[in-house]
């Protein structure tokens, strides 16, 4: 049976867990060969990896700091080397950390590391991947549904979603920069999605289930569902687009 993604390879970065683990092993069910980067727990990249070549594509986990920009460029490379080609770019990699702007033990850190991670690395990975990438590529960035809306929904959020907003805006122009070769950018805003990032169970999960209209958290496969779409076929005459994907939190 002919897949949508056969013959094509895609990079997920931060595939080893959670969203981007999802993202990864639904990319190789489509028929891609998927690389994934990983920052730190190379047993979770192992079972990742095993979980894209067990549906028969070829796999590559590739450890990287995503907060240092230097390494985009090397990673991009790799797997281009590896692969041959490079069709697909899912941004996945992120941190959250929350915080008040008047919080007594604002952590600089924390800003400069969500920054450097949810921003910095985003745009530096485009830029190494844009020449590579075939005619007709993708590019699909996890943004935040709260950079859908007009408003920040909950206090401490300010950093991180500034980060996302930003991520949206690159997406437009990105989409205008290479339109002309056929590469469509996009952006996925994932609401409450349970994750060890961001537990179902946690503490004050019952409250944003409260907010969230469809009364539940999402599923990282939901997630790679949106990917797989944006990414597929059927999307070629989508671009500059974000898609809240939020149980309707973001109505």
């Amino acid at each position: 049976m002919h897949q949508k993604l056969t013959g094509q390879v895609a990079l997920v970065t931060g595939g080893s867990r959670g969203m981007g683990a999802a993202i990864a092993v639904r990319l190789a069910a489509d028929g891609a060969d998927v690389a994934f980067s990983y920052a730190a727990d190379p047993e979770k990249g192992k079972k990742t990896l095993a979980a894209i070549e067990a549906t028969g594509r070829r796999g590559l986990a590739v450890k990287a700091d995503q907060a240092d920009p230097r390494r985009a460029q090397h990673l991009v490379r790799q797997v281009a080397d590896h692969f041959g080609r490079l069709d697909i770019l899912v941004n996945n990699a992120g941190v959250h950390v929350t915080g008040t702007v008047d919080a007594p033990d604002r952590d600089q850190s924390a800003f400069d590391r969500q920054l450097a991670i949810n921003l910095q690395a985003v745009v530096s990975t485009v830029v190494a991947a844009a020449p590579l990438l075939t005619e007709g590529g993708r590019i699909v960035s996890i943004a935040s549904n709260g950079s859908a809306t007009t408003s920040v929904p909950f206090p401490g959020l300010s950093d991180y979603l500034a980060t996302k907003a930003a991520v949206v805006t690159y997406t437009k122009g990105w989409a205008r920069d290479l339109a002309p070769r056929g590469i469509t950018v996009n952006a996925v805003q994932p609401g409450a999605i349970d994750t060890d990032m961001n537990p179902a169970d946690a503490e004050d999960a019952s409250f944003v289930t409260s907010l969230t209209p469809m009364g539940r958290f999402g599923r990282p496969e939901e997630i790679a569902a949106a990917v797989s779409f944006l990414v597929g076929p059927e999307a070629a005459f989508i671009t500059g687009a974000s898609l809240p994907v939020d149980g309707g939190f973001s109505c």
